[in-house]
């Protein structure tokens, strides 16, 4: 009988041993590449008095009597090349732990793994309970922060992280791409510290920081465009961070084309023209932009809100105008002044006859100063000049000029003499006409309208004697004496006698260099007469009388 019992031992172990052999753990582990995961297990196994138990974890498919095991507890065992280092039993056998830990995961390491123990003469695999590995693309970048707004000429750090890799991992490698001044600060083994300082021209522009975990062959990278604050400042150039001047562009009349000024330009604007200023303040985020009237005082009312300021006509006097940019960074303006230029205003000339001979002045003003020039005849009398024949003598003030002349011959019949004055905005010439003694036919339309009048206005006077003499015959018996007073009608003598010329003639035209004579369809010619005798000796100081009788 008990031997019968001793045979049947083994087999009602078998059962119970075949109960005890239980692992728990998840079917399926998702991780990304790169990374590290954790695959918790907890087996069981028949008592056994003796030894320490040994865990293994092979790759389904594997021969675990050939093969080497991918992980194991066991010292001096030989692991596959594929996983050590990688593969980790992290679990205490005494407590039944058999954790599996897997770093620098790639995507070679999926697939399905089992479990197996040893301990003293026992053997299990637990192949009724395996795990399935399944490696993902990673799908995480790092991140990257700012501390504080990004400023123009600003230094401020940068922080790029990967809070998500694993400390038991290979360290990552970091590394930064900008346009942008950088400089690498302190790192940890998570996390890397750029120090950027941008500039204006680096808003917009993108940053990357990419990171490489060597061991899994993965590189992750994250882009981020910088935004950039800045405020064109008027600061001295050694100031850091000084970005470039404001500026102001200009259009003039209809014409589209810009000229772009910087601070405290000057323009010469010719009078009257239409003008737009365009106040150009590139800032991020943008400026509040106002024009004023010269320097904006302290509350001062703008006199314009916009961008722009619109002149539909300038003045004589030009002036100076300001934008004014106001930015959370600060406000800044920039300023231009218009300097009204115009062509010639001639006044004169003016001439007057003396013993020594004739003199003649004339003055113009304009916005440049302008140039005069005398003519006789179709010659040129140069500059401030003196010969024995005539003396010019020239001055100028601001935008004045002016100049005289004196002759003291060639005063002969038909003599012209011109005053003209030009800059670069155009020109003005006035004739004066001189007619020494009896005037005689001219050309001009003026000179025939007054030689008209006066042999007209001789008829009528030959007309009226004659009517008067027939009328006092008829009715005087004796003679009748007349008296009447007879003035030269020609003034003589060394009186000094001027005509002044007060109107001016525009041109369309600058001088043309070497002040070369004014061409007739340029020049609008005013003339004045002069009329000069030499002095007549009078008989006597009474006055002459007729006697006219009349005959019957």
């Amino acid at each position: 009988m008990s031997l019968r019992v001793l045979l049947l031992l083994p087999v009602l172990w078998r059962v119970p041993m075949a109960q005890n052999y239980q692992l728990e753990l998840p079917e399926s582990v998702t991780v990304q590449e790169g990374l590290c995961v954790l695959v918790a297990c907890k087996f069981s196994y028949p008592w056994t008095p003796f030894g320490t138990p040994y865990m293994f974890w092979f790759r389904q498919g594997m021969d675990r009597n050939r093969d080497p095991p991918v992980a194991t507890n066991k010292p001096n065992q030989k692991l596959h090349e594929s996983t050590q280092g990688r593969f980790f039993l992290l679990g205490d056998p005494q407590a039944n732990n058999c954790s599996l830990s897997i770093r620098d995961v790639n995507m070679g390491d999926s697939g399905n793994y089992f479990f197996h123990m040893e301990k003293s003469f026992t053997k299990y695999s637990y192949l009724d309970k395996t795990f399935s590995l399944n490696v993902t693309a990673p799908t995480r970048r790092p991140d990257i922060h700012i501390l504080g707004p990004l400023e123009s000429g600003r230094p401020r750090n940068l922080t790029c992280s990967v809070p998500w890799a694993c400390e038991q991992g290979t360290p990552p490698i970091f590394s930064w791409t900008s346009a942008a001044f950088t400089s690498l600060g302190p790192r940890t083994l998570f996390s890397s510290v750029l120090t950027l300082t941008p500039g204006s021209q680096d808003h917009s522009t993108n940053l990357t920081c990419q990171v490489k975990f060597p061991a899994a062959g993965v590189t992750v990278e994250t882009t981020i465009q910088l935004n950039v604050t800045w405020m064109l400042r008027l600061l001295h150039p050694s100031v850091p961070d000084a970005p470039q001047n404001m500026a102001i562009s200009i259009s003039q009349g209809n014409s589209t084309a810009l000229m772009i000024l910087q601070n405290a330009s000057t323009l010469p604007i010719l009078e009257g023209q239409a003008l737009r200023l365009l106040c150009v303040a590139d800032s991020n985020p943008p400026a509040e932009l106002s024009w004023f009237r010269g320097s904006p005082a302290l509350n001062a009312t703008p006199i314009s809100t916009t961008a722009i300021l619109e002149l539909p006509r300038t003045g004589t006097t030009g002036g100076d105008f300001t934008c004014l940019a106001r930015h959370a960074l600060g406000s800044q303006t920039v300023s231009v002044s218009l300097s009204m230029v115009y062509p010639p205003q001639l006044l004169g000339p003016s001439c007057s006859w003396e013993d020594e001979g004739l003199h003649c002045g004339c003055s113009s003003q304009a916005q440049p100063a302008p140039s005069l020039h005398w003519r006789l005849g179709e010659g040129l009398l140069e500059g401030n000049s003196s010969n024995a024949s005539f003396i010019i003598t020239s001055s100028s003030s601001g935008p004045w000029a002016n100049s005289s002349l004196s002759l003291s011959w060639g005063l002969s019949s038909g003599l012209r003499l011109s005053c003209e004055a030009s800059n670069v905005h155009g020109a003005r010439s006035m004739t004066v006409l001189l007619l020494p003694g009896k005037p005689e036919p001219r050309a001009e339309g003026v000179l025939g309208a007054v030689g008209g009048a006066g042999i007209v206005a001789l008829l009528s006077l030959c007309l009226f004697l004659i009517f008067r003499v027939k009328t006092c015959r008829k009715k005087a018996a004796q003679p009748v004496e007349s008296t009447d007073d007879v003035s030269p009608v020609e003034s003589s003598g060394s009186g000094a006698h001027q005509h002044q010329v007060g109107t001016e003639s525009p041109t369309d035209h600058p001088a043309a260099a070497g002040a070369s004579p004014i061409s007739r369809e340029e020049e609008e010619l005013n003339y004045a007469f002069l009329r000069f005798h030499k002095p007549q000796e009078q008989k006597d100081s009474n006055n002459e009388y007729e006697e006219v009788k009349p005959h019957k």
